[in-house]
């Protein structure tokens, strides 16, 4: 009956986290440009929680590449100190869990 299921190993290939990983950087990079562009318009801002969440989610390779390269949130401590740290755990913790476990 459940011929046809697609199981944790098929999701979970290298592959489709490498995808992940480089379609949630990019998104990262691109959230940051739009704040960054917004705020020069004086419009409606993407909440600093939902940049912390795609940083925390695995985006924040790009969330800090976004914020340097579009100059933008680097005079707040949060997030010149919050996004590295919070990437600097989930890269230990990808060393860990892959060669350690």
């Amino acid at each position: 009956m459940l011929e046809n299921a697609i199981t944790i190993n098929e999701i979970f290939t290298v592959k489709n986290i490498i995808i992940y990983f480089i379609v949630i950087n990019l998104f990262g990079f691109f959230i940051m440009w739009l704040d960054k562009r917004k705020a020069k318009k004086g419009a409606w801002r993407i909440p600093e929680k939902t940049l912390f969440i795609v940083t925390a989610l695995g985006g924040g390779i790009g969330t800090i590449a976004g914020m340097y390269t579009f100059r933008h949130k680097t005079q707040k401590l949060n997030f010149v100190i919050g996004f590295p740290f919070i990437t600097i755990l989930e890269i230990i913790a990808i060393i860990y869990w892959g060669f350690f476990k």
